[in-house]
């Protein structure tokens, strides 16, 4: 067998960085510049979570409440790289109705009308995953997002 010419000899790549040099992109201070510029987003305000897209990861929102009961759930009202699509109604799984039972007028003022449940779907910018829903009030409300620590 021939031994290996230059061309064919392995090189790790830590033999070729020297360390006493330092990179270009880094930069020790980015940790801190990066909570002052989430600092200056929020204005002072806390956040139960950071929220981002599960099929891209793109940040959606920044300053949420978490729901009190269903824990993956959140509301909001600014949000970033979202869309709306006002043409559509958002129709949650659908309930089926009391068979053989009329329905009260106190049983319909506990659900809301029609016009009060308005959810229209809520979309990623990036990919146009559904992630959640906006009500008439402009309340987003996010049930398919990841949260992150804020």
């Amino acid at each position: 067998m021939d031994s290996p010419t230059n061309s064919q000899k392995t090189v790790s790549d830590d033999e070729e960085i020297d360390y006493s040099i330092k990179p270009e992109l880094y930069d020790s201070d980015l940790d801190d510049k990066d909570e002052q510029w989430m600092a200056k987003k929020r204005d002072g305000r806390t956040s139960d979570a950071v929220l981002s897209c599960p099929a891209c990861f793109t940040t959606v929102c920044y300053e949420c409440q978490r729901h009190e009961q269903y824990v993956t759930q959140y509301r909001a009202v600014f949000v970033v790289n979202c869309e709306v699509d006002k043409d559509r109604v958002f129709q949650p799984n659908a309930i089926p109705s009391k068979v053989g039972k009329r329905t009260r007028d106190s049983e319909k003022q506990e659900t809301g009308s029609a016009d009060n449940e308005r959810l229209n779907p809520v979309f990623c910018a990036t990919c146009s995953t559904e992630i959640g829903v906006v009500d008439i009030e402009e309340i987003y409300h996010f049930f398919n997002v990841i949260p992150s620590e804020p």
